[in-house]
């Protein structure tokens, strides 16, 4: 007796084969299976709306994929699906001529059509295209997933975007709100005298951040690069060149975990304005998040994971030490506390900086619970190579961390431009790299260079825009808001 994954590959072999057949004898009939271009067609929602019942002959054109059949000999109810929505159409075997419906008989779930006829109701009152006349764009060779139910295995869902997407109408509906919340994004900065720039994604140095670089090799030039893991260095010298406000919304790349929250390759929004400082930042990216949350949801609260997160009201500010004392009932300066606490957590701190010792029990303690908006202020300077150090403490530096729903959705600074300190951050920066980490860390003389010659004040923040995507449309992962999630191969 066959297991059931034997007869479950040999059922599907023959739906497949039975596909293939109708293939055959569409070409019989003189029609391309695979169709060519249609025009004329018009979305599916706005042929739903034109509905009037002073008019039962209106004519419409639409195009969109099979998602329901139900054939009862001379006339067939379909369901079409385009990226706008659902609509029906009835095929009357008296309305149509000979070879529409030889076509109509050889219809399956999947095949993309295109169709044109009268905009009528049903005696059930269903808004239906009458179709006179029928075209085929492509037919499907295998069979929807689950007999149209949708896909619902998750691993195969981001496998599978392309089935995902025309199985699952929400999943539309999110890549649809992504596209929406990019756009504004841009016409928001763009309104506020920010000039998008666009920056190299290979890169000779690893620089801008301190995480692990994935590598490549330029053949003709015979030379090693790395894949960015962040634009900053450069957008720094366009401050120097004279671009006093510039963005660039792009990818980065950091050869690092997988999770709910990371993937190796991301969009991040980057921003630096002369003249500014954090809290310059801390107020353009409060009014830009504000914004697009309102443009989602009126009131600015959206539902995100279980909870009602808050975008309409001022986000909260705390400093890194009050926030590390409230979470451990301790000061980060009662650094014997802070050992013994990062022993009891299995942080390793012996022969550690006190500072790195001390970010690592924050990283575990106290950013826990940042569900609603917090700008987390003032973070130690010896983890913030690349900010200017605050005045009257210059152990701890003028950059905060934004927080919500305990995730980190972007850092902003007030910029370090002093040339000298920044040389001096570079090279303690080399000196604590690993024997690993030291084989792509390498002195940026050329941004130095670029210091030398005079960089204004500045403010610059980095916005993780799949985060904020996932936030803003209440998606629980990170792989629910990017099209095609890096994955690990199947098994053969």
């Amino acid at each position: 007796m066959e297991n059931q994954e034997t007869q479950t590959t040999k059922s599907i072999s023959e739906y497949e084969q039975a596909r293939l057949e109708k293939v055959g004898k569409l070409r019989q009939l003189g029609i391309d299976p695979f169709g060519q271009r249609f025009t004329g067609s018009e979305a599916l929602s706005v042929i739903a709306g034109k509905y009037d019942s002073d008019n039962e002959e209106q004519v419409v054109c639409g195009a969109g994929r099979i998602v329901l059949l139900r054939d009862i000999g001379k006339l067939i109810f379909i369901t079409l699906r385009d990226s706008s929505g659902d609509l029906q159409i009835g095929l009357n075997k008296k309305r149509m001529d000979e070879s529409g419906w030889s076509v109509a008989k050889l219809l399956d779930l999947g095949d993309c059509l295109g169709v044109s006829g009268a905009l009528g109701k049903t005696k059930k009152g269903e808004t239906t295209i009458w179709v006179t006349d029928l075209t085929m764009l492509s037919k499907a060779t295998t069979p929807p997933p689950g007999k149209w139910h949708g896909l619902q295995d998750v691993d195969l869902r981001y496998r599978q975007r392309y089935v995902d997407l025309f199985t699952n109408p929400d999943v539309m509906t999110t890549f649809k709100q992504r596209s929406q919340i990019v756009a504004e994004v841009r016409r928001f900065m763009v309104e506020r005298d920010f000039l998008e720039v666009e920056t190299p994604m290979m890169q000779t140095i690893a620089g801008g951040a301190a995480a692990r670089p994935f590598t490549t090799h330029h053949n003709t030039l015979d030379m090693d690069l790395f894949m960015r893991i962040a634009p900053e260095l450069y957008l720094k010298r366009l401050l120097v060149g004279g671009m006093e406000k510039v963005f660039e919304i792009n990818r980065n790349f950091r050869n690092e975990g997988i999770s709910t929250q990371h993937n190796p390759e991301f969009t991040c929004m980057e921003v630096y304005e002369s003249y500014g400082n954090y809290i310059t930042m801390m107020e353009l990216t409060e009014d830009l998040i504000r914004h697009l949350a309102k443009m989602i949801n009126d009131d600015g609260i959206i539902e995100w994971n279980g909870e009602s997160i808050d975008y309409a009201r001022p986000f909260r500010q705390v400093t890194y030490a009050e926030l590390f004392e409230q979470a451990n009932d301790f000061p980060m300066t009662e650094i014997a506390k802070v050992r013994d606490k990062a022993q009891r957590l299995d942080i390793k701190e012996k022969g550690v900086d006190d500072w790195l010792v001390i970010n690592e029990v924050f990283e575990e303690t106290a950013e826990k619970g940042l569900m609603q908006p917090t700008f987390v202020m003032d973070y130690p300077s010896v983890i913030s190579p690349l900010t200017k150090p605050k005045t009257d403490d210059p152990d701890l530096c003028e950059r905060w961390d934004l927080f919500i729903g305990e995730m980190e959705i972007g850092p902003a600074y007030t910029e370090l431009n002093d040339p000298k300190i920044q040389e001096d951050k570079f090279r303690q920066q080399l000196q604590g790299a690993d024997d690993e980490e030291s084989t792509f860390r390498n002195l940026d003389q050329d941004f130095l260079n670029a210091l030398k010659h005079g960089m204004p004040p500045a403010g610059g923040l980095g916005i993780g825009i799949d985060r904020l995507v996932m936030l803003l449309t209440g998606s629980a992962s990170i792989r629910d808001v990017i099209l095609f999630p890096l994955m690990r191969p199947q098994e053969s």
